[in-house]
């Protein structure tokens, strides 16, 4: 209205908190007197946080990359008319550029606006036909197999990930490509597709994308190896790494993947916990004006902290030089001489290389470690965005119930209910609509898409660990919310924003998973796994309906959409409802629930009934469990597929070879 009024275009940054080239920019060019004295005549001035309103962030992030050739990023820069409509972007500028930049388009707004206002409705018009979908049939189970071949054209042999040859960086986590890998594998049976995720998910772990010493995982490596990370750590990636590991351990019983989820979650539970449950949102790259300062360390600190003998030790396992290994990689102002924790090669194998006992190794180190961290925390810690998203929470919400049941760790359950309690407490409102974020007593803004999906994904699973009733409800709740306010009745699948929410020049639907899942893959997948939860078909013939709304993405570009290809997969599997009715807490209940949950099985719901009042709740939201019942009394599994039901058993045995008979 003000640059309506004042006839001025308008100025749009977009950045957030843990955005390094953000911060360079904001005290090169904002904090600049000249600068913001020429802004602020010249333009009227917005400046938007991605992870509060990533609707926004998502319309002007596609005129970025349209408009630079594909090439976009953080902070992004816009100028527009005042009806929004874009005829300028970029991302970082250098104070000069950016000066020259403002000082052209203030001087074309003046002598010719109607020519940036006619670039603007192109655009625009433009970026109205890019926001739609290629819709289609139902796509056939051979787009897994197509998924899968290019993930083997541009995985990495030598180091694991995916990237282009021969360079393969940067590499990014997105660890859903893992999670569909396993998926494929349990399907198939194909090895390499197994063999992608372990060395994957070991080489981050081993890398110095990892932090060795305080745990949890960077935002992504700059080098092929995963040695040199871009230092902000982000709650998504802890939820979403956490995850893909929990399921490696599942398929393969390998506890190292256990520990990388435990580890993740001790990050989680002692640096981004809100005290009141919830979680923080991210932790910045840089501390003291340097990226990775908090993280990296010299020589001389290491012998000054552990001592000689066991400095040395560390050198050659954490792989550190004099010069630094991070020297070649160094960012401007960050002095060479520093060193990135990270293994090349596994603490077995160094175990016998050093000759020495592997377990009295790992103990030598685990000691290394706690001292070394017992020093960071004296060093100046990098910002911490304290905002609670309500998508992020449900991403790890989502993870700690999977892990709690992975692993029997009730603390993970209890972590994981409080952190949904606060979120249902302070970010849904009486009429059940979800807000954005809460930070320092204050909920507010509009939720979106992926508010609900990754909630929804947080209550299915928190159900599906302590089979409270309750979170059941919920997820229900949120779905039809989701329906009511999201869905496109035209074109099928989910907009971003709500029918009653803010108009943007385009109403965009999503399907690409980048660092996070796409809010359509992730509602699709969970719609499908309510559907057979409750016995509602409408939410599994919404989820068919979001897939066929993207048929065309998905077969000419199956890849980049991991997670509505793990919806696919589930549609076209041999899936199964599976009903256990007991007494809660019985010895029998508990062994037939373990049995049945820790399992890689990806493709299956669990419900429990428990035998009195609490079962009967169940039964108002998942009607065909009604007349399910304990056989005299004892844990009793009905295994369905379809919800058409097998004779139940009370047999353990029994209940596994009719879960496994296909």
């Amino acid at each position: 209205a003000t640059a309506k009024k004042e006839n001025k275009p308008i100025f749009l940054s977009v950045g957030y908190s843990t955005c390094h080239w953000c911060h360079v920019m904001e005290h090169e060019s904002f904090e600049n007197p000249e600068i913001a004295k020429l802004l602020n005549e010249k333009c009227i001035n917005i400046k938007v946080d991605r992870e509060e309103m990533p609707h926004v962030d998502q319309v002007y992030m596609t005129f970025t990359q349209a408009l630079n050739n594909g090439n976009g990023g953080w902070p992004m820069n816009v100028m527009m008319t005042a009806e929004r409509k874009p005829f300028f972007a970029g991302t970082y500028f250098p104070k000069d550029t950016f000066n020259q930049i403002i000082s052209n388009v203030a001087k074309l707004w003046t002598e010719d606006p109607g020519k940036l206002i006619d670039s603007a409705d192109g655009f625009t018009k433009e970026l109205q036909n890019m926001a739609s979908n290629t819709a289609g049939e139902l796509p056939e189970a051979s787009v897994l197999g197509a998924a899968f071949a290019y993930y083997e054209g541009t995985y990495d042999d030598g180091y694991g990930g995916f990237g282009s040859p021969p360079r393969y960086a940067p590499k990014f986590p997105t660890p859903h490509n893992y999670s569909m890998l396993l998926r494929y594998w349990k399907r198939t049976g194909n090895q390499k597709a197994l063999d992608m995720v372990q060395k994957s998910l070991t080489a981050m772990r081993h890398g110095g994308m990892y932090d060795q010493v305080g745990f949890g995982t960077h935002r992504y490596a700059t080098d092929r190896e995963w040695i040199v990370p871009h230092f902000e750590k982000m709650l998504y990636d802890q939820a979403l790494l956490a995850i893909a590991n929990i399921e490696a351990f599942q398929a393969t019983s390998n506890v190292f993947f256990k520990q990388t989820a435990d580890e993740i979650f001790t990050y989680v539970l002692r640096d981004m916990h809100h005290a009141q449950g919830g979680f923080y949102c991210a932790e910045d790259a840089d501390s003291e004006g340097e990226e990775g300062k908090f993280y990296v360390w010299s020589m001389e600190e290491l012998v000054k902290v552990l001592g000689k003998q066991e400095a040395e030790l560390y050198v050659r396992v954490y792989n550190f030089t004099e010069e630094g290994n991070w020297a070649e990689e160094a960012a401007p102002g960050v002095k060479t001489g520093t060193n990135i924790p990270h293994l090349k090669l596994p603490l077995s194998a160094i175990a016998k290389a050093e000759k020495l006992d592997e377990t009295k190794l790992r103990e030598r180190l685990e000691t290394s470690r706690q001292k070394l961290f017992e020093v960071r925390e004296k060093r100046i810690h990098p910002l911490k965005d304290d905002k609670v998203l309500t998508d992020w929470n449900g991403l790890m919400i989502a993870a700690m119930a999977r892990g709690s049941v992975a692993f029997d760790n009730a603390t993970y359950l209890k972590e994981a209910t409080r952190a949904a309690d606060f979120v249902l407490g302070t970010l849904r409102k009486e009429d059940g609509r979800l807000l954005k974020r809460y930070r320092a007593g204050e909920a507010g803004l509009p939720a979106h898409l992926e508010d609900y999906a990754y909630l929804l994904w947080g209550m299915i699973e928190l159900y599906e660990a302590g089979f409270d009733p309750k979170y059941l409800q919920v997820a229900k709740e949120l779905a039809d919310m989701l329906l009511t306010h999201y869905w496109d009745d035209e074109g099928g699948a989910f907009f971003m924003t709500a029918d009653d929410g803010e108009e943007l020049i385009v109403r965009s639907k999503e399907i690409y998973d980048g660092a996070q899942p796409s809010g359509n893959s992730v509602a699709a997948v969970n719609l499908l796994k309510l559907a057979r939860l409750t016995g509602e078909t409408d939410y599994e013939e919404k989820a068919k309906a979001t897939i066929k709304a993207f048929a065309g993405q998905l077969t000419e570009r199956p890849a980049g959409q991991a997670v509505l290809l793990q919806a696919l997969d589930f549609v076209h599997a041999d899936t199964r409802e599976i009903v256990v009715v007991g007494k809660r807490g019985a010895e029998d209940t508990k062994k037939m629930l373990a049995a049945i949950q820790r399992r890689f099985d990806p493709n299956k719901v669990v419900l429990f009934k428990p035998i009195g009042p609490e079962g009967d709740a169940l039964s108002k939201i998942a009607s065909y469990v009604e007349n399910h019942s304990a056989k005299d009394g004892k844990a009793t599994a009905y295994i369905c597929r379809k919800f058409a039901c097998q004779l139940p058993t009370t047999d353990l045995a029994e209940a596994m070879e009719l879960i496994k008979t296909k």
